[in-house]
């Protein structure tokens, strides 16, 4: 698994709040490598982000970390594995170990560093094994979690995948798998209104003699 973002914005006034994502996104991909505790990346990240300044629209604003999102580890069919990569300082002092795969994931934000879920919910995962679920008792629902393990496993998806993959009229059976544990679902997250925020984000693998960023390609 792949995990990869970077932020797109043509009007030149957010330039700098993207070079600040960006930057602090490299410098916590140079930090990275076996035996690196994660609170080291956290706080290498942290540094450059709040070092930049960023004016738009005529309001100056100080770069800010969004403290509550954060990098993480990658298994097989698993994204969001058991180990988070925090982008500021004061995060665990785990270290990072041979032949782990990492996302390296940073925000900066205009607002006041601290994102919330709200809006409507888009984009879904089937909980992996072993998670905590209460029994499906819908005929309609244990169908519509046979789809999703069948196109998805426990990758990430979005309602359109659903209706391409040839599904309708599955809003009360998710709605059902998601209250018995069975789907996860992952809201919008957003800081204060009017604020802007950026994202850039690498995988990475520690392989025994180097790290290789695997998401690397020739525009980011």
């Amino acid at each position: 698994i792949v995990d990869c973002a970077f932020t797109w914005a043509p009007n030149p006034k957010f330039e700098d709040l993207l070079a600040a994502v960006k930057e602090a996104t490299s410098v916590g991909l140079k930090e990275c490598g076996i035996d690196v505790r994660l609170c080291d990346v956290g706080e290498a990240i942290q540094e450059v982000m709040e070092s930049y300044e960023c004016d738009i629209d005529g309001k100056h604003y100080q770069v800010k970390c969004v403290r509550n999102l954060q990098g993480h580890s990658i298994e097989p069919y698993t994204i969001h594995a058991g180990k988070s990569v925090p982008i500021v300082a004061g995060g665990p002092q785990t270290r990072m170990e041979e032949g782990e795969v990492f996302a390296i994931e940073t925000f900066g934000t205009t607002g006041r560093g601290y994102v919330t879920e709200s809006g409507e919910c888009s984009h879904f995962a089937l909980n992996p094994p072993g998670h905590k679920t209460r029994p499906v008792r819908l005929a309609s629902a244990k169908q519509l979690q046979s789809t999703i393990q069948k196109h998805f496993k426990t990758l990430p998806w979005c309602r359109r995948y659903l209706e391409r993959a040839g599904v309708s009229r599955y809003l009360l059976s998710l709605r059902h798998l998601v209250e018995n544990g069975v789907v996860e679902e992952y809201p919008p997250l957003c800081d204060v209104r009017g604020s802007w925020v950026a994202q850039y984000e690498h995988t990475l693998i520690l392989r025994p003699t180097c790290k290789e960023i695997v998401s690397q390609g020739e525009d980011w």
